[in-house]
């Protein structure tokens, strides 16, 4: 007669698991009763084998008991569970790799230095929360004029998200940011541009094309100089404000974006901050407004300069 059920004893000599073990596993609800012995002793089917099996693979990985129990339940599958247990290895493999950049760059330092780096690193440790300080701080701060694609956008650029893989010099980096914006009457934004806000979303789309034209001239090391850049600048704020693109309103812009061009400093080092984190793949928002201003100081010298007559 083939035998359909066995005791706890018998699986764990079958399978070398220690019958408390296997005690564990079924008061958990790992391991599923097939039914009761005359005596009231636990009796497991069939596929207790292959069920101890699966899970001696699991935690052969240091899955956690909570997640095989959801697999062997069917409550998720195999596939599901090994993505989410690498999407934690990837998190602690982070947390890892941060802590061993704050760790570098304490131990890279002079002793009168290390506690002022102390204090700053202690900041940056909760890396989730780290970063939501950052973008809840931007949503505040970024005029509510705004159109909600462009806040987002900006909101991304000065919250860079914590790196991976971090260099001990990005640690800091990302550190300093949190200090800057905790620091009593930084600079966050300049509100100077509130007619243009008012015909958003359209100002903004010129602007974005402007700044895309800065961007590849400042990182091709281009000085600054009339052309498309400083065009795509002028016709944004010429249509904001239902003016025409002539020498007088490139004077009035001119004066406009000088006067909001003596940026706070800390808020000019904040976007080199920014740059270093994200390893220079956001654009220094007060440098391309330096090169526009020049850009554009230069065009009216070229207007303003008599045409030759041959």
């Amino acid at each position: 007669m083939t035998q359909t059920t066995w005791s706890i004893g018998e699986l764990a000599d079958g399978t070398g698991v220690p019958v408390k073990t296997l005690r564990y596993y079924s008061d958990s609800g790992l391991l599923p009763v097939a039914s009761r012995s005359t005596g009231g002793h636990r009796r497991y089917g069939t596929d207790a084998w292959e069920r101890i099996r699966l899970i001696r693979r699991l935690r052969s990985l240091d899955t956690p008991i909570a997640a095989i129990t959801q697999v062997v339940t069917g409550e998720s599958s195999l596939g599901e569970l090994v993505t989410t247990e690498l999407q934690v290895v990837q998190e602690r493999l982070t947390e890892l790799r941060w802590r061993q950049a704050t760790l570098k760059a304490l131990d890279d330092c002079p002793s009168e230095e290390r506690l002022r780096r102390l204090e700053i690193l202690a900041r940056v440790q909760q890396l989730p929360q780290a970063h939501r300080t950052l973008t809840d701080h931007w949503s505040r701060e970024l005029s509510s004029n705004m159109p909600k694609r462009r806040l987002d956008i900006m909101v991304a650029m000065l919250s860079p998200e914590p790196p991976q893989d971090p260099a001990p010099g990005t640690v800091l980096a990302y550190a300093e940011l949190h200090l800057l914006i905790n620091t009593p009457s930084f600079t966050r934004w300049t509100q100077d541009h509130e007619e243009e806000m008012r015909s958003a979303p359209a100002f903004y789309g010129e602007i974005d094309e402007a700044a895309v034209l800065t961007a590849a001239a400042v990182s091709q090391g281009l000085p600054p100089h009339a052309g498309d850049a400083v065009d795509a600048f002028v016709s944004a704020h010429a249509r904001a404000r239902r003016e025409p693109d002539t020498p007088a309103f490139r004077a009035f812009l001119h004066g406009l974006v000088s006067r909001s061009s003596g940026f706070d400093p800390r808020l000019e080092h904040y976007w080199a901050l920014v740059g270093t984190v994200t390893g220079g793949r956001v654009l220094n928002m007060t440098v391309a407004h330096r090169w526009l201003t020049e850009g554009l100081s230069i065009s009216m010298a070229h207007t303003a300069r008599p045409k030759k007559l041959f």
